[in-house]
């Protein structure tokens, strides 16, 4: 810690401004795909998979004039389980009373400055297993899911390929197109919920700030007022539909081919009732019902610091947590974009 903290000289009289500029990383909005916007604390301290089951039915009945019928169908259910292994994240600080005195001559508190940089390395680490997963072949991470929803951007009318270069009307119907898509396969159409679009600053940046939505030759909603995001926002308010804009910059690169990638998911749903008597959906009242499409689970709600005396009059600090990898439950509610920002 000392060579962290080296000496330095001033002119006499000066002054020294208290406050220190503290270097700055990307807050990461990834942990708003997912539902309640946390890791959720359920695990033991030592459990090494989550395990979960999955119930669906597939049952038939007959019709007729009269009740004479021998053989009747009955209620068809398929149980099954599925499964995620957990890790543990660990991080270390350690340091003696001359690195106290050292880092107090730069108004630095030594311990807190360790405990956060603890933390904030754990929990980097994190976001990488909520996306990437810690072992992707495994299907791990929301972007490695099995059964997600993948495109590439396709060209426009123009023939342009680029975020940049893409007609601003078009890009706004594009996204719209697939953020229904993803309504319709999990029967969230009507449902008043929550919509998560999660991108590098990049290419979310230039649809909520660059790109206006051209007027042409008929006046598209929003329309030389309003941008490629804003467009979007006001379409799905007057579907009773959320949208979060979220940022991560990891996901540059990390598209087909080695575009960008803009992650859309709906965290959570609401579980489809009609208003009739009538209920064509009427299995799902049966509980406990999940209603996280994408989650993780963690032992604690932040890491455990564990202080121990060393020789020599130092203390070592261990932080730790154990959760899941990113976990989508139900893949139809993820969908992965490939985009080129430019060419």
């Amino acid at each position: 810690m000392a060579a962290l903290t080296p000496s330095y000289t001033i002119v006499n009289p000066s002054y020294i401004a208290p406050e220190m500029i503290i270097g700055q990383q990307q807050a990461s909005g990834a942990f708003e795909t997912i539902a309640s916007g946390n890791p959720q604390v359920r695990l033991g301290v030592g459990d090494q998979y989550v395990y979960m089951r999955r119930l669906d039915i597939r049952t038939q009945v007959t019709s007729s004039q009269s009740g004479n019928g021998n053989q009747l169908p009955s209620v068809a259910m398929e149980a099954r389980m599925i499964s995620t292994p957990t890790y543990l994240f660990r991080c270390r600080g350690i340091y003696d009373h001359h690195d106290l005195a050292a880092a107090g001559g730069w108004n630095v508190a030594l311990p807190e400055a360790q405990r956060l940089g603890m933390r904030q390395g754990i929990f980097q680490q994190l976001r990488n297993s909520l996306l990437y997963g810690m072992n992707p072949a495994g299907g791990e991470g929301l972007l490695n899911t099995a059964g997600a929803t993948r495109e590439s951007l396709p060209p426009d009318s123009n023939g342009n390929t680029t975020v940049l270069s893409y007609d601003h009307g078009q890009m706004a119907v594009y996204i719209l197109g697939h953020v229904q898509a993803a309504l319709t396969r999990t029967m969230q159409l009507g449902r008043q919920l929550r919509i998560v679009i999660c991108g590098p600053q990049r290419v979310l940046g230039a649809m909520e700030i660059q790109q206006v939505v051209q007027l042409t030759s008929y006046q598209r909603p929003g329309g030389g007022t309003d941008t490629v995001s804003g467009t979007i926002e006001n379409i799905l308010k007057g579907a009773n539909v959320q949208t979060d804009w979220v940022y991560d910059d990891t996901l540059i690169g990390k598209g087909a081919g080695g575009t960008d990638a803009v992650l859309i998911t709906i965290p959570e749903i609401e579980t489809p009732m009609a208003n009739a008597t009538i209920n064509t959906n009427e299995f799902a009242k049966l509980s406990p019902n999940l209603a996280a499409n994408a989650l993780m689970f963690c032992d604690m709600a932040a890491p455990r610091e564990i202080p121990t005396p060393i020789p020599g009059g130092a203390v070592d600090v261990l932080s730790e947590l154990r959760s899941t990898s990113g976990w989508a439950v139900r893949p139809e509610a993820i969908t992965i974009l490939s985009m080129a920002y430019s060419s």
